[in-house]
């Protein structure tokens, strides 16, 4: 039964071993020593043969399976299997000369064909003839160094890394584990243009709040001077005249159906007359007014308001050459509240506008505080005040005709139904220049809770004049 094992173990042997010659024939280059080399191979073998024998007679080891010469043979023809299989790159890269590293690679092309595409110095150097070994004329060699040349010029944007790379990290390659993403590198990735981001630049954020304030001012000095000699063939007076008035206003809207105007009209004018004895100043103009209104949105033009109207005068007023006090400070003071809705004017492309107010509900309070001028404001003699109840309306407009004249009007009007206050006050302003200006002031007024005069209830003023002014 030893026999047909034995020859078993035989014909597989002899089988491996002409496998093993075949292959190392391939690998050999240089085929003038190839005989000498055979010899070798077969003188080894043989010693390897016999010394297994000797160790087995001498070990008295029983072996039914196999020969003890058999088994170290197949060990050793694995160990070089294995070693010519798993040749690795740290190898191949642990030469120092180019030649050797490019002799060994051309050993080895399984690596350079199934690895991630690299450059490789041999096929260039086999092209260009700068190499005249005769491994560069094997058909295999020179179909891989074409191929490879190939890919080099033509697609350069595959090859991902140079030999010169693998051999500055060989002492890394056998931990290295190629990932996806370099094993099959995705072309449109490569070959598209990358987005080049802008460099971020630090920003400090700056959040305001919203001004819902609106502030508007008009302020002019009007001066006027008159001369008259003392024989002017048809007399007069001579005279100087100072008038200053300021209006401001600031405005409060939300554009949340919620508003709050504040409006203050300062006005003071002086005259000098010659032919007033007792008075070396007197006034012409004397007024402080301020309106108040708060309302709520009904409409887009309409609005639900609250009006306060409070007015007085700077200084005492007189007449010419007489030392009676007409008017105070304090008196009169009038105060008229009333409750109504407001209209926006918006008309001829924004040049004329303004508002009206219209209150069914008004009530108005009147002091002095000289009682000596209670009766002449409609007070009954020893008292101070008046309130009385009524109805009023506010009219104020602003129309710009053009840049050079502008007309600014103020409509008030009161009832309390047994008596009726009218004001109509007019200024028309005639831009001269930026900052000159002529003004024309019209005002009639009506008000029959007074006594009667030689115009009846009606009162009429007027002047012109000219001077500084300035809007903001």
């Amino acid at each position: 039964m030893k026999v047909p094992t034995v020859l078993c173990d035989f014909l597989q042997l002899f089988f491996r071993f002409f496998i093993f010659i075949s292959y190392l024939c391939r690998q050999l280059k240089d085929k003038k020593k190839m005989k000498y080399r055979l010899l070798i191979i077969l003188f080894l073998s043989s010693v390897l043969v016999v010394k297994a024998q000797r160790t087995g007679e001498r070990s008295g080891e029983n072996n039914t399976s196999e020969p003890v010469w058999v088994r170290n043979y197949l060990d050793s023809l694995n160990t070089y299997e294995g070693w010519l299989d798993t040749t690795s790159m740290a190898g191949v890269l642990a030469k120092d000369t180019m030649a050797a590293r490019n002799h060994l690679m051309i050993q080895n092309k399984s690596f350079c064909l199934l690895s991630p595409l690299t450059f490789y110095h041999f096929p260039a150097i086999h092209l260009l003839g700068l190499y005249s070994g005769e491994d560069s004329d094997h058909v295999v060699n020179r179909f891989l160094d074409r191929t490879l040349m190939n890919v080099y010029l033509n697609y350069p944007q595959l090859v991902q890394q140079s030999v010169n790379v693998l051999i500055a990290n060989s002492s890394h390659l056998d931990r290295l584990e190629p990932s996806a993403q370099q094993i099959h590198p995705d072309f449109v990735d490569i070959v598209s243009p990358k987005a080049q981001e802008p460099d971020a630049v630090p920003m400090d954020i700056l959040v305001k709040k919203p001004n819902f304030w609106n502030f508007q001012g008009d302020y002019y000095l009007q001066f006027m001077q008159n001369f008259v000699s003392s024989n002017w063939y048809k007399g007069g007076q001579s005279n100087y005249s100072m008038l200053g008035n300021i209006v401001f206003q600031a405005n409060y809207d939300n554009h949340r159906r919620f508003v709050w105007k504040h409006k203050l009209e300062l006005k003071l004018g002086f005259q000098n007359s010659r032919a007033d004895s007792i008075h070396s100043l007197s006034a012409t103009e004397n007024m402080i007014r301020y309106t108040d209104k708060v309302g709520l949105q009904a409409t887009k033009k309409w609005y639900y308001t609250f009006q306060t109207i409070a007015t007085t005068q700077f200084t005492n007023t007189y007449k010419s050459n007489d030392p009676t006090v007409y008017a105070a400070f304090m008196s009169p003071f009038d105060m008229n509240f009333s409750i109504g809705m407001d209209y926006n004017v918006n008309w001829f492309k924004k040049r004329l506008t303004g508002t009206v107010h219209m209150a069914p509900l008004a009530l108005n309070w009147t002091y002095v505080k000289l009682r000596s001028l209670a009766t002449r404001y409609g007070i009954r003699e020893g008292r101070r005040t008046l309130i009385d109840y009524g109805s009023e309306f506010t009219l104020d407009l602003n129309w710009k005709m053009s840049d050079l004249i502008k007309w600014t009007t103020r409509l008030y009007g009161y009832t309390s139904y047994k008596r009726t206050e009218l004001e109509w006050e007019n200024t028309f302003v005639f831009q001269l220049s930026k900052l000159i200006s002529c003004n024309l002031f019209v005002f009639p007024r009506f008000d029959d809770g007074v006594s009667r005069g030689i115009h009846g209830y009606w009162q009429f003023k007027e002047y012109m004049s000219v001077g500084f002014s300035y809007s903001m």
